[in-house]
């Protein structure tokens, strides 16, 4: 597989995950790392945005994903930005992580983050 990728960093979204009763109602804000393996050469060979994968695009799909119902895990969000991310086309690989800088932990922390990796079956 070539080593081409678009990478994503630091996309935010305002969702309602967690195991807390708190967290499902006042909602919190959740940071998204993305990035997408896929050839890239043709699309810079033939100027050709139909070659590749409109970053705008993945972008509003990751955040509509993280927004959606409330889960319990940023495990599970991490695995829904995933799906997400491998159903364009050309998309052959992935990794995902998911930040929850407001997580509830009782000790100073900087952040709390998922990192998945996943291929197209």
């Amino acid at each position: 597989m070539s080593g081409d990728r678009i990478r994503l960093e630091g996309l935010r979204a305002r969702a309602h995950h967690g195991v807390f009763a708190h967290e499902r109602e006042q909602g919190q804000e959740f940071v998204i790392d993305v990035t997408v393996w896929l050839p890239l050469g043709a699309a810079a060979a033939h100027d050709a945005l139909a070659q590749t994968v409109h970053y705008g695009e993945l972008a509003e799909a990751v955040v509509a994903a993280v927004e959606r119902d409330p889960v319990d895990l940023i495990e599970t969000v991490a695995e829904r930005v995933a799906d997400t991310a491998l159903a364009f086309e050309r998309v052959r690989r992935v990794e995902i992580t998911v930040h929850k800088p407001e997580a509830p932990i009782s000790v100073p922390f900087a952040d709390v983050s998922v990192t998945i990796e996943r291929e197209r079956a």
